[in-house]
């Protein structure tokens, strides 16, 4: 197959605009690129403490998005999409302008087996960088890097599964709110980070059947 190289470019209303391009250099090997850009007139930010989004004035965010797929050999693949973002709020001044829980940057990817003699699996992991938990980023969300495993073995219509969740048993936060509180015997109210924590190390089995 030829290499290929394909440029798409996208324009909303002057508000959303995307410019993208997807590269083929060889049959085995898939690159596509985006930068973007997104004007909104009004932002909703989720408060944790009452479990409603409230409005939040006009923002503005930028990135790019990278995404690759390499097939190594017939049946095993390698693929990772990562993502950076600047997203700041327009109507608030400098340094009190970050969008709690905006992400700034994502990765995922992993190494994929495809109906390699009746078996089927991977390992694949995911990123989540640190980002601001309140407008002017004085607390932080964090992040984590979280990697789970599965395989799969197929008997006519029967798939026989099994899943390693957080292989390396990572302690980490999955909801993070930066939420006001004040604990029996504190004087005074504190806003910090309330949290939900992550699943650990968790092996399941699995048993289905396809019709």
């Amino acid at each position: 197959m030829r290499p290929s190289l394909q440029f798409v470019v996208f324009l909303y209303q002057s508000s959303l605009s995307d410019l993208g391009s997807i590269l083929k250099p060889s049959s085995n090997f898939l690159l596509h690129t985006s930068l973007w850009y997104l004007y909104l007139e009004q932002e909703f930010v989720y408060v944790g403490d009452e479990g409603i989004v409230e409005p939040s004035g006009q923002s503005r965010r930028m990135g790019i998005d990278v995404s690759a797929r390499l097939q190594i050999k017939k049946h095993i693949f390698i693929e990772a999409d990562a993502t950076y973002a600047h997203a700041r709020s327009t109507a608030e001044v400098k340094g009190q302008n970050y969008i709690p829980l905006a992400p700034i940057f994502t990765l995922t990817g992993g190494l994929s087996v495809l109906n390699f003699k009746k078996f089927s699996g991977g390992i694949h992991s995911r990123i989540l960088g640190k980002r601001p938990a309140n407008e002017d980023y004085s607390i932080t969300a964090k992040g984590y890097a979280i990697a789970d495993a599965t395989i799969n073995y197929t008997i006519n219509k029967l798939v026989f599964g099994l899943e390693v969740q957080n292989i390396f048993n990572t302690q980490w936060n999955e909801t993070q709110f930066a939420t006001a509180s004040r604990l029996r015997g504190e004087t005074d109210i504190i806003e910090e980070i309330h949290f939900t924590p992550g699943a650990p190390f968790m092996l399941k089995a699995k048993v289905s059947f396809g019709f």
